[in-house]
């Protein structure tokens, strides 16, 4: 989606139908604003359901202050109009309180982005700012002299967390982002100790590079090509509705039967993929003129060992991924479903995935389709993308069941005499 081609007014939408969507604010709650080129402010309203905001409920003030369209602009309007005045290469705030975010928030913290890769380059520096009566010039102030330190993402003390950015996009994705770091953090929390990327791992991290491959240029598409982009797409879509992609993260692969593959792109936003923005892999080639994931060789590798396989996810859900970021271990063995779906869950070192893509894929099987990488992504294989798909929802649903279960007393795992009747019964030794 080229969001530069957006009207301001349908830009404030798009986000706003994404954040509530995605139960991150309240139908009174937060507020977003877009400066345009002009020194007009577009912003959402006082007192309009989040849900269901239009185009035609959005306000817009002008330069010298002429308020234009049927409601009043958010009673935040005051540290919106501070922050575009001390920072002018932000061009556009989003505002909310989403309950992990609120959590650091009420107990005064900052989540930690150095659980998992890139996260701390697309939030930056993080800075908390005093409590102030919401709407208040004293507010306006206090996040002000946050943002003047450089800072695009400030914290609010008792009042959620406010982002500055170039444009509303990057404002939401660095948003996201933090959400996600929270909400990670809250669940490696309550399985144990959490092991943060170090100095070493994070420069590790910077070291990778999309994959050197050749070009080819694409001559026709097969029905079969067409079929797996079409339906590729339509998971990807869910993926991200469910939260277990987020706007930057999350790879899908299928094979096609001619030895090639589709793979998601490197770098789009996995909300609006469409079937073209998918990449063709053929051998040591990618489809001309696009990039791929940079997991790519990790997919190619698997597929050549299994051929069994022929569907592979990459992903960072942020409950499996608890058990990547804390010294737990993920034990599938909770109910048969799971085991069967997920068998033993191996944890491989940080840098497997894209340091030793070969030998990581030697790990990978159907015997052995879940893996989890440290501090990185759980790895998920399938016999068709529909069936990793299934499998990435089992390994997040029995691990957010395992999170929960914290509170409720000790786990009873099925015992080694049920697995081996489980494992005859299904066929899976």
């Amino acid at each position: 989606m080229k969001w530069t081609l957006l009207h301001p007014a349908d830009r404030l939408v798009k986000i706003m139908e994404r954040i509530y969507g995605y139960g991150m604010t309240t139908t009174s709650g937060g507020n977003l604003s877009i400066l345009d080129e002009n020194g007009d402010i577009w912003i959402t309203p006082a007192g309009v359901d989040k849900g269901s905001l239009t185009r035609e409920d959005i306000v817009r003030v002008t330069a010298s202050g002429e308020i234009i369209g049927r409601h009043r602009p958010s009673s935040e309007w005051p540290f919106h109009s501070v922050i575009y005045k001390r920072r002018p290469d932000i061009k556009a705030v989003l505002h909310a309180h989403p309950p992990a975010l609120l959590g650091f928030s009420i107990v005064r913290k900052i989540p930690n982005t150095l659980l998992i890769p890139n996260a701390d380059i697309i939030c930056g520096d993080i800075r908390m700012a005093e409590y102030e009566v919401p709407g208040s010039e004293a507010l306006g102030e206090n996040i002000a002299k946050m943002f003047d330190t450089g800072a695009n993402i400030v914290m609010l003390e008792n009042h959620g967390v406010v982002i500055g950015h170039s444009d509303i996009f990057k404002a939401f994705m660095a948003f996201e982002t933090l959400d996600f770091c929270a909400r990670l953090e809250i669940n490696a929390l309550r399985l144990g100790k959490i092991n943060a990327l170090d100095e070493r791992k994070v420069g590790i991290s910077r070291e990778k590079n999309n994959a050197d491959l050749g070009d080819f240029a694409v001559q026709c598409y097969s029905s079969e090509e067409c079929d797996v982009r079409a339906k590729m797409c339509a998971l990807i879509s869910r993926s991200y509705d469910q939260r277990l992609f987020t706007s930057t993260q999350g790879t899908f692969s299928e094979r096609l039967s001619d030895g090639g593959f589709i793979i998601t792109p490197y770098g789009m936003d996995r909300k609006y993929l469409s079937p073209e923005d998918l990449v063709r892999i053929e051998g040591e080639k990618k489809e001309l003129g696009k990039t791929p994931s940079r997991s790519v060789l990790l997919h190619q590798y698997i597929y050549e060992k299994n051929p069994g396989i022929n569907s592979v996810i990459v992903a960072h859900p942020p409950n499996i991924m608890a058990f990547a970021v804390s010294d737990s271990a993920f034990d599938s063995r909770i109910i048969p479903e799971s085991y069967i779906m997920l068998r033993d869950v191996p944890k491989l070192p940080f840098g497997s995935s894209f340091l030793q893509p070969s030998l990581t894929a030697d790990v990978i099987s159907m015997k052995n389709p879940v893996v989890l990488v440290e501090n990185d992504c759980v790895i998920v294989a399938g016999t068709s993308l529909i069936n990793a798909f299934d499998r990435l929802e089992v390994a997040e649903f029995s691990a957010k069941a395992i999170i929960a279960t914290g509170q409720l007393g000790e786990i009873a795992k099925i015992d080694d005499a049920e697995i081996a009747k489980i494992n005859t019964a299904f066929h899976l030794e």
